[in-house]
């Protein structure tokens, strides 16, 4: 893959849709997410068009506070999964990311947590939350656990009616399995949590 991606959230669409595209433009992943669904099961395809699923995800419970979403390819063959860390996740994001043999590989973490507080208390000003998107921009990092190295840097652009984040290589080297991963939970993040813009 060509760094850095770009991951592009539509605000106004009913049923979410997200975009991830590499340097040169080219789609690489596409997600429309269904609405009013209980349990999470989202597909994965390779672009817009819908023609070739890559992958589904799965919710491993209803509603839940801290579920965990599995990711298979086509086969059925698991290539991760990512798991919201329910408690820490208040103050900020935290996720743990698996790969697939289902050990634990690398964590997804808020850089700032003012700014998520500082998003929920503003957001909730009439008109004026509207624009948070536009001056409140989180950034996320990916860090390798056995390392502690930075994978992966996440970086959420000022937007107004699109999220729209670019993903940037870091120093740690990424094998294909383990960047397959890293892009899902990445993309799982940012699903859920679109509410903050």
């Amino acid at each position: 893959m060509q760094y850095p991606l770009a991951l592009s959230f539509k605000l106004v669409a009913l049923a979410p849709q997200a975009y991830v595209r590499d340097a040169q433009g080219k789609e690489l992943l596409y997600v429309k997410q269904k609405l009013l669904k209980l349990k999470e099961k989202i597909r994965v395809f390779a672009d817009s068009s819908q023609q070739r699923e890559l992958y589904e995800i799965n919710a491993d419970r209803i509603l839940d506070f801290s579920p965990r979403y599995t990711f298979t390819d086509t086969t059925g063959r698991v290539v991760g999964a990512v798991k919201r860390q329910g408690a820490k996740s208040l103050w900020k994001a935290s996720y743990e990311i698996f790969g697939p043999d289902d050990h634990a590989i690398a964590r997804l973490e808020e850089e700032n947590p003012w700014v998520k507080l500082l998003d929920g208390l503003i957001g909730e000003i009439p008109i004026v939350g509207a624009f948070t998107g536009y001056f409140l921009n989180p950034k996320y990092r990916v860090e390798e656990l056995a390392t502690r190295r930075t994978m992966v840097h996440v970086v959420k652009h000022r937007s107004f009616l699109e999220s729209k984040f670019e993903i940037q290589r870091a120093e740690a080297t990424l094998d294909e399995a383990s960047e397959t991963a890293v892009l899902l939970s990445i993309l799982m993040m940012v699903l859920l949590e679109r509410s903050r813009g």
